[in-house]
C-alpha cells in the first residue's frame, strides 16, 4: 500500500500561546486521530519540527553552502510531519480531513516514491 507524507505548514508567528486546557484539548484529539490510524495498522511515523528553524544546504553551485533558516521573510516554515499508508490520493485527503491539525495548519499531501531515496 502506497504511503502518504502530510507536510503541516504554519506561518511563524499564528500558533497563538493557546491555554494549558486547550494545549491537552488539542493533544488529546491529535493523538485520538493517530490513534485511530495506528489501529487500521496505517501508521508509518510522525515528529514535530524544533522551533529553531534548522539549516539549509545548497550544493547547486558546485560546493556546499549551510544557510539557517527558515528566513525573517518566509511566509510559511514546515512544523512536523506524518506519513501513513493509504490506497491512493482519495483516501489520503479523507483520512487527513479527520485530522484536528486542520485547525492550525495547512496540510500539503504528497506520495512518496520508494525507489527515489531507497525506501520500502
Amino acid at each position: 500500500m502506497p504511503k502518504f507524507m502530510l507536510i503541516l505548514q504554519s506561518k511563524p508567528s499564528s500558533r497563538g500561546s493557546a491555554s494549558p486546557e486547550e494545549t491537552q484539548r488539542r493533544v488529546e484529539r491529535y493523538q485520538a486521530w493517530v490513534d485511530g490510524i495506528r489501529s487500521s495498522g496505517r501508521y508509518v511515523s510522525s515528529e514535530k519540527l524544533g522551533e529553531e528553524g534548522g539549516k539549509v544546504l545548497d550544493g547547486r553551485s558546485g560546493r556546499v553552502t549551510v544557510m539557517d533558516g527558515p528566513y525573517i521573510e518566509t511566509n510559511e516554515v514546515v512544523a512536523g510531519f506524518f506519513v501513513f499508508r493509504a490506497a491512493d490520493y482519495r483516501e489520503a485527503i479523507a483520512i487527513t480531513r479527520e485530522c484536528p491539525f486542520l485547525e492550525e495548519f495547512q496540510i500539503a499531501i504528497r506520495q512518496t516514491d520508494p525507489m527515489g531515496c531507497g525506501g520500502e
